[in-house]
């Protein structure tokens, strides 16, 4: 575990600095800046926010899509942009054909008001005019019913069109969203939802933050090399998300870190959730198959702490790191709740989403 100074500010505050910069350097507040300047400040690519550093305080909108092409590939803010495009297309057209709705119901209200006139007119009284209002009334009701069918089908098409859209960009979100490697959410989507727990405070006693961190892994990696430890990665995901209900959210928050989120839940509960867990993964075999060789053994060391126990998500982070970081000074391989006394051992961690 690294050390460094304690989280304070929260989520919203990376989003303020992300909309000042992109202010301040004059470029065009469009999604794909919006997502460079967010995987640069968040430190998930140090070569990025390296170079997105480097050129300075002027950048051109073309050095800066190099730099996404370069560092993010040209699939993530083109699907963006393009969803974005199509979404305005459909929209521009939906308007139109409701306008064009709007106009036919007018001139319908229109004659149906001045046929109402001729009508009660009784000195323009006929048979004839009668049968010629009728006739009129009868091609233009059905004229107007024939529109109507038209207007909604269109409506129902664009609707179909936009809706599809929206599963492109939820598809692109969850990709987004998923860690590649062990296939559970990533950083960014911890984030967001770290953030969310505060949105209702009657809930925060009954919601909780737990950190798991693997221990020894940079024995494991030194031992048997990056690839074994990322195979390793991927199995404790599954492990984990294996042993908690469908509900919890799992993430890999860091490295060799996983972070849940679990809700609904008291202390004591969430304390046995942990341990279901730890032990699952305390007696895994984790053997090359191929080779014999052994792995293991593989144990995690996880901290827990209460929403209600923090004011902020960043300081829920740090009482959950605080408890995560006394199971690792005192032996590894268990589970800690968080107390106030711990904090005065704990030297922090660095969390840059949450740093000024």
């Amino acid at each position: 575990m690294t050390t460094a100074t304690a989280p304070k500010a929260q989520s919203n505050d990376l989003i303020s600095q992300i909309i000042y910069a992109v202010r301040s350097m004059g470029l065009a507040p469009i999604p794909r800046n919006y997502q460079l300047f967010y995987e640069a400040y968040i430190g998930s690519n140090p070569d990025l926010t390296r170079d997105l550093a480097a050129l300075g305080s002027r950048a051109t909108q073309e050095e800066l899509d190099q730099l996404a092409h370069r560092h993010l590939g040209a699939g993530q803010a083109a699907v963006i942009d393009d969803a974005h495009s199509k979404l305005l297309g459909e929209l521009d057209s939906l308007l139109k054909l409701l306008r064009q709705e709007q106009n036919s119901l007018e001139s319908y209200s229109k004659l149906l008001g001045e046929t109402a006139q001729r009508i009660n007119s009784k000195s323009h009284f006929s048979t004839d005019l009668l049968t010629n209002a009728i006739s009129l009334l009868s091609e233009a009701t059905g004229s107007t019913l024939a529109h109507g069918e038209k207007t909604v089908g269109g409506v129902v098409q664009r609707s179909q069109e936009m809706d599809q859209v929206r599963k492109e960009l939820d598809e692109y979100k969850r990709i987004a969203n998923t860690d590649s490697l062990t296939r559970i959410a990533n950083r960014r989507a911890f984030d967001e939802r770290l953030a969310a727990v505060y949105n209702n405070s009657a809930t925060l006693a009954l919601s909780a933050l737990v950190l798991a961190d693997i221990d020894n892994f940079k024995k494991i990696n030194d031992s048997f090399g990056h690839p074994v430890g990322d195979k390793i990665l991927a199995t404790v995901a599954s492990v984990i998300r294996a042993n908690v209900r469908k509900d919890v959210f799992v993430a890999r928050s860091g490295g060799e870190e996983f972070a849940m989120i679990v809700e609904g839940n008291t202390p004591d509960e969430v304390m046995i959730i942990c341990e279901r867990v730890r032990r699952a993964l305390e007696t895994r075999t984790f053997r090359n198959s191929r080779s014999g060789i052994d792995y293991g053994p593989v144990t995690i060391s996880i901290g827990f702490a209460m929403g209600s126990q923090a004011s902020d998500p960043g300081e829920l982070y740090a009482s959950s790191d605080t408890a995560l970081y006394h199971a690792k000074n005192s032996g590894r391989n268990r589970t800690v709740f968080f107390e106030d006394g711990m904090r005065k051992d704990y030297v922090g961690k660095s969390w840059l989403i949450y740093r000024k």
